[in-house]
């Protein structure tokens, strides 16, 4: 009896494991939401919509109550100013927590779509305590990443905001110089634009990094700059037609719904007169539509969130060999082996990570060789032909090539003649004891 047994085929992956194409990333991108739909799209939704209803509610009674207490103090009271001063403070301070809490949602999102990526391409679906777990370590990190980056635009609107209003104020706040001022800052923004686009796109695969290889952010920072050295402009067209198909999406649920709370105004209260009935459904018309738009947020969130991690997957089975790994570790698994013993196949090998030195260009395929770039070297071409001896078929010598003539001469001896190939074999003697072969010969006509 055989001591093989049978294993089932190993299950197919929903991400490829081998070097991806323009639009394998960017259709993958969009279909991961049906692999685990529950965690990325029903998790992403409600966090967004409790994020945002905490935030409403907790603005419109701090608005409330900083009404009624304005409204409370005289006009002439000189408690008005501090109590002006005090309200404006913690709408501020409001302000803060609600943008804290929005940068903590996009991390969680960040790091349980990569995590969430990271395991259906070794065809596993994760619940969402698993993805928990893989991306807890660094959320923290992924925190403050998320904090680094509004903090840079931050910078930024405020240097050009005062750039602006330096050259108003030389001018005296004159009409010249307010309009000098305004065409200078629309012309700072417009070539801010490119550099904003080019370090965004150098920095996208760092929350992958962050949780996949669990690196510290300035380890993140350099490992997402060498990735994408090679891969500038795929990244950038997939994360750019991923924001105009999700933004033409947004505007798609919009706009039809603040159209039909216009009108329903229009028609429930002709008269700005409208009663509690009109009022509701007022409402509902304008909140429905705000309520999609959420909803389509956080389908964004998680599809530029995919976009990235099959970006970082991508340049890794490119230029690290991650495609092989990935592999390996799926049969050992469906071959039974505990995951102690299996591994993170996801784990950083120095000896094979990209380096400052660029990524080496994908070996060109011979002709009538196909494969997709960068995938694998073409076949070697067949050995030189010898002397003598005809070319191989398929064989193109590199150019400069010329065949050797001979030895080398040798020192104190008379150089080697060229070799040539040896003669055909001459046919055999016959033997002296044979009998003459038969004369079958005849002449034309019938005579011999």
């Amino acid at each position: 009896m055989s001591g093989q047994t049978w294993t089932p085929a190993p299950r197919k992956s929903t991400i490829p494991l081998h070097p991806m194409t323009f639009g394998t990333i960017l259709g993958r991108s969009f279909s991961a939401l049906r692999h685990n739909p529950k965690v990325l799209f029903g998790f992403a939704v409600a966090v967004q919509f409790g994020i945002s209803l905490l935030a409403v509610t907790v603005t419109l009674l701090i608005a409330g109550f900083t009404a009624a207490r304005i409204a409370s103090v005289p006009a002439g009271s000189p408690d008005l100013g501090p109590i002006i001063a005090g309200s404006v403070a913690l709408g501020i301070i409001v302000g803060i927590a609600v943008a804290l809490a929005s940068v903590a949602f996009t991390a969680i999102i960040q790091g349980l779509v990569a995590a969430d990526v990271s395991y259906a391409a070794l065809g596993r679906k994760a619940p969402l305590r698993t993805l928990w777990q893989r991306m807890r370590p660094s959320f923290w990190r992924l925190f403050a990443f998320s904090l680094l980056q509004g903090a840079a635009v931050f910078l930024w609107l405020l240097t050009l905001a005062g750039i602006v209003i330096g050259v108003m104020a030389a001018t005296g706040f004159e009409a010249a110089g307010v309009g000098i001022g305004a065409i200078l800052g629309v012309l700072l923004v417009l070539g801010s634009i490119p550099l904003l686009v080019w370090l965004g796109t150098k920095l996208l695969v760092v929350p992958a990094t962050l949780v996949l290889e669990k690196a510290t952010i300035r380890q993140a920072l350099v490992r997402s700059w060498r990735l994408i050295r090679g891969r500038f402009w795929p990244a950038l067209g997939v994360m750019f037609l991923i924001g105009a198909i999700m933004g033409l999406a947004a505007q798609v649920v919009s706009i039809p719904g603040t159209l039909i709370s216009s009108v329903l105004g229009g028609v429930l209260a002709p008269t700005g007169d409208m009663e509690a009935t009109a009022f509701m459904a007022m409402m509902a018309a304008t909140i429905l539509p705000q309520v999609l738009v959420l909803a389509v947020q956080a389908i964004t969130l998680v599809v530029q969130g995919t976009g990235a991690t099959l970006i970082y997957l991508d340049s890794r089975m490119r230029y690290e060999g991650l495609d092989q790994t990935l592999i390996r570790h799926v049969e050992r698994a469906q071959l039974g082996t505990p995951d102690e013993e299996l591994g993170d196949p996801y784990a950083l090998d120095p000896a094979r990570a990209v380096s400052k030195t660029p990524p080496p260009a994908a070996t060109p395929p011979a002709p009538g060789y196909a494969a997709y770039p960068g995938a694998y070297p073409a076949p070697p071409a067949y050995p030189a032909p010898q002397p003598g001896h005809p070319p191989q078929p398929g064989y193109a010598p590199p150019p400069g090539y010329a065949p050797p003539q001979g030895y080398p001469p040798q020192p104190g001896r008379a150089p080697q003649p060229g070799y040539a190939a040896p003669p055909p074999p001459a046919p055999p003697a016959p033997r002296p004891d044979s009998p003459a072969p038969p004369n079958t010969w005849a002449a034309p006509g019938g005579s011999e």
